[in-house]
């Protein structure tokens, strides 16, 4: 069964949601991510997705004060993501709590740092994203986009031992409108055996269901959450 994983995006402390990632389009949801954490918990879910958008921006973190609250007050496993870009900002992290450390535009500008950390930490301990538009991955926030096919890109990290991919579809997130089921369709057929995310778009429980179907290993819901559009009972059904 998919695994639900319920997503926080954090800016100056508090849970927010953002529209295709402009800053300028943002929604208040919690003033406290904690009080959001512990009704994900109480519904029985197990992991959260935690965005430093602060950081991401900043290009070094930012909201790790929230990581270390909702890590030291609930048993969510976390996975921490937003500004990680030098040793600093990883080692913040890790010692704040994060269950799992995530990646995004590092491991497309510098490689060869990711990749000494993979070697360090293991390759387990890092959840690797992939933003892309029309099948290219793009990074810093969605504001840059790459020539570097989806596809490439997974296949190179996979035999760099990486095992979490999750993969957002920049057009769809935020807005609602279901999942890009083509794109992650077309991943899966190329790597059947891989542990994909779905993120981005899902908008009712039948997305959950569809994801499910065609083979994702777990999905990142946020602003259907807070919007009302699934509610946590629903949520929690699946991991029942």
């Amino acid at each position: 069964m998919i695994e639900i994983i319920p997503a926080i995006d954090l800016i100056d402390g508090a849970c927010v949601r953002l529209t295709e990632g402009n800053y300028a389009d943002k929604t208040l949801y919690f003033k406290d991510p904690l009080d959001a954490a512990k009704i994900f918990e109480d519904a029985g879910l197990k992991r959260l997705h935690l965005v430093d958008l602060d950081g991401a921006k900043a290009g070094q973190v930012k909201n790790w004060k929230v990581l270390e609250r909702i890590a030291s007050k609930t048993n969510l496993q976390i996975d921490f993501g937003g500004g990680i870009l030098s040793e600093e900002s990883l080692q913040i992290v890790v010692n704040s709590g994060a269950t799992w450390i995530t990646i995004g535009s590092l491991a497309v500008k510098n490689s060869e740092l990711f990749l000494s950390w993979v070697k360090q930490y293991g390759p387990s301990k890092f959840m690797l994203g992939a933003d892309v538009r029309e099948e290219k991955i793009t990074v810093s926030g969605w504001l840059e986009n790459t020539d570097i096919s989806v596809y490439s890109f997974i296949d190179d990290y996979l035999k760099q031992g990486i095992e979490q991919i999750f993969c957002t579809d920049v057009k769809k997130d935020g807005k609602l409108a279901g999942p890009s089921i083509e794109l992650y369709q077309s991943i899966l057929s190329k790597q059947p055996s891989l542990f994909l995310i779905a993120s981005g778009g899902v908008s009712s429980v039948q997305d959950l269901h569809q994801l499910n179907e065609i083979g994702c290993a777990g999905v990142i819901v946020g602003k259907a959450i807070y919007e009302g559009k699934i509610s946590t009972k629903e949520l929690a059904s699946f991991h029942n």
